[in-house]
C-alpha cells in the first residue's frame, strides 16, 4: 500500500485480501458504477470500473492512488475524482494493460493531472 498513484493509500481503509468486485464506486459528485476487477499487486494496484448504463459499455482502469476510502460495510469505494474525470479516462481493454507501456503512461498522465 501507499506506492503513489499505483498504491492504495494507507488512509483508504482497504482490508488486505478484500474482494472489491461488485462494490459500488462513488466519485466526488455521485455514483459512477461498479468494480468489475481489481488488483492489489505491489506497485501496480488498480480497480476497473464498469460505468454501466451511465456510459454504455465503458470500462475504465482507475489507479489505486485515486481511491480515497473503502467502505466495506456499505460495499462502496470512494474515489477522489469526478464522474467527468472518470468518463474522460482511457478505455480499459482487458489483457492489454499489463504489458502496454503506452497505455500505462496514458493512464498515469490522465489521473496525475487530477491528483
Amino acid at each position: 500500500m501507499g506506492e503513489g498513484i499505483w498504491g492504495f493509500p494507507e488512509s483508504a481503509g482497504l482490508v488486505p485480501g478484500a474482494q472489491l468486485i461488485g462494490y459500488h464506486v462513488e466519485a466526488t459528485d455521485g455514483a459512477i458504477g461498479k468494480i468489475d476487477k481489481h488488483s492489489g499487486d505491489v506497485g501496480r494496484s488498480y480497480i476497473v470500473v464498469n460505468t454501466g448504463p451511465w456510459i454504455f459499455g465503458h470500462h475504465v482502469l482507475v489507479p489505486a492512488g485515486v481511491v480515497s476510502r473503502v467502505d466495506h460495510e456499505g460495499e462502496t469505494v470512494h474515489v477522489d475524482c469526478s464522474k467527468q474525470q472518470i468518463k474522460d479516462s482511457p478505455d480499459f481493454e482487458s489483457g492489454r494493460y499489463a504489458d502496454d507501456v503506452a497505455s500505462i503512461l496514458l493512464i498515469e498522465q490522465h489521473y496525475g493531472r487530477h491528483m
